[in-house]
């Protein structure tokens, strides 16, 4: 379905039955990359799957400034009026982590629980927001001077995803034509609008967040490791489970498993509501 919030269509898509858990995806991502989890977690739970503004279905506003984090938290707080869902579990993958993480910190009361993979709350400086931002800037314009294809040749071998390489071609082509299949101007805007270096610093709201908050991240991924272990400490109820040799993209690279945590985790939760 389309959901139209301050004139940005938002492609959602929304399968199961029971508590509603939004479902955020990561950066060049889709909806799609989270239909492995409907025979597991559809017969409990309404998922909404939602392609980020600039991504996937969803439109691409030429204004970088719509993309800004907070904007888009709106929207996801927009999305859950319509469907009439007052509270939800949030689950987000890395930039959707950093969205998830943020809607949570600006409308605490509309979560039950929050599942980050491979996310952070920012950068803690100035200085280092200074430099992200001129990073991003740089990657953004590539985006559009070189094409989708040379920018998804460039990406997918960052270190940041080397584990992928271990999966099995059908599954790095399928990853391929999702990011292939983004708009150029979308992905920019979103680098410049959301990315880790304009996004408001949320270190110092974690210690407000007083729900469950489960932490995942890949064993080989130790910079989000060391994040992921700087927040477990400001935060007041939160799990951190380390996944052994994976990387970044758990859910991509041992989704199984992934899975299973998740499920596993909203169950315990929702049992100790009771």
């Amino acid at each position: 379905m389309n959901i139209v919030s301050k004139d940005v269509n938002y492609a959602v898509e929304i399968t199961g039955n029971g508590d509603p858990l939004v479902l955020l995806h990561g950066f060049t991502g889709n909806r799609d990359t989270w239909k492995f989890l409907i025979p597991l977690l559809s017969d409990r739970y309404t998922m909404i799957m939602v392609d980020i503004i600039g991504h996937g279905m969803s439109a691409s506003p030429a204004d970088y400034r719509r993309y800004e984090m907070e904007r888009v938290a709106e929207d996801i707080k927009y999305i859950l009026d319509v469907l009439h869902f007052p509270k939800a579990h949030i689950l987000g993958y890395s930039m959707g982590g950093r969205l998830g993480l943020g809607f949570a910190c600006l409308y605490p009361e509309y979560v039950d629980t929050l599942i980050l993979e491979s996310a952070s709350p920012g950068l803690l400086t100035e200085e280092e927001r200074e430099i992200r931002r001129g990073n991003d800037k740089k990657l953004a314009e590539r985006i559009l001077e070189n094409g989708m294809e040379a920018f998804v040749d460039q990406w997918e071998n960052i270190p940041l995803f080397e584990s992928q390489k271990r999966l099995s071609a059908k599954a790095r082509s399928s990853i391929r034509e999702q990011r292939l299949a983004n708009d150029p101007s979308g992905l920019s805007n979103s680098l410049l609008g959301m990315g880790t270096g304009s996004q408001a610093s949320y270190w110092e709201q974690l210690q407000t967040l007083d729900f469950p908050v489960l932490l995942v991240t890949g064993e080989l991924d130790r910079k989000f490791c060391e994040i992921a272990d700087s927040m477990k400490k400001k935060l007041k109820r939160a799990e951190w489970k380390i996944i052994n040799d994976a990387g970044h993209a758990i859910h991509v690279e041992v989704g199984e498993k992934f899975g299973k945590i998740i499920s596993e985790f909203l169950k315990r939760k929702k049992e100790e509501l009771r």
